[in-house]
């Protein structure tokens, strides 16, 4: 069991899914947020799930909630609420709607990691997957000075931060439930 604390990113609009993708269901589960929590609670000692209302799922888990900031659906807020809740100086990443990252992934990613670095992400053919990897308490002050800045980007925090890119061959790893098409390419691939 890995000792660095997981979190899942469930609290994004869905807006390109048309309804909210972590209450989908998924591989035998009532919602895609508990797949994920089942599934990474066998990897790490601590999951949790941040989000912006825990009233939302219908299962006992580990929530961290966002602060209330109105309308704001960042990610950015989300890592701030984070950072505030947890004692750790890192913890791993990952969004909700990626269940096909798998431990080897999640291993070698921190594995790569380093405490003189701000983060250790993934990246396949030149696109930066920002939900999934390492994130240190160091880039705390750049997340509050983002949002206080209303850019959510990032994209950007990364390259004006001390990041660690990890290159991974096979996309379908990383394949993010957006759009529903993908949902549905991503129910066949997990019974097949």
């Amino acid at each position: 069991m890995l000792n660095i604390p997981c979190v899942i990113f469930a609290g994004g609009k869905s807006s390109r899914m048309g309804e909210d993708k972590a209450l989908l269901p998924f591989a035998g589960f009532t919602t895609l947020s508990q797949f994920q929590y089942s599934r990474l609670s066998k990897i790490f000692t601590n999951v949790y799930i941040s989000c912006k209302n825990k009233n939302k799922f219908s299962f006992d888990a580990n929530y961290i909630e966002d602060k209330k900031v109105k309308n704001t659906f960042a990610p950015t807020l989300a890592f701030i609420s984070i950072f505030e809740q947890l004692e750790s100086d890192s913890f791993f990443a990952i969004s909700v709607d990626s269940p096909f990252i798998d431990e080897e992934t999640i291993i070698r990613l921190i594995s790569s990691d380093t405490s003189t670095i701000d983060a250790t992400v993934a990246i396949t053919e030149n696109k930066i997957q920002p939900l999934c990897g390492i994130y240190h308490r160091s880039l705390l002050p750049s997340f509050r000075q983002m949002l206080q800045n209303d850019n959510h980007k990032l994209s950007y925090l990364l390259k004006n931060s001390k990041t660690n890119y990890v290159t991974f061959k096979n996309d379908n790893t990383f394949l993010n439930l957006n759009h529903p098409h993908e949902y549905q390419k991503a129910l066949r691939l997990i019974t097949s």
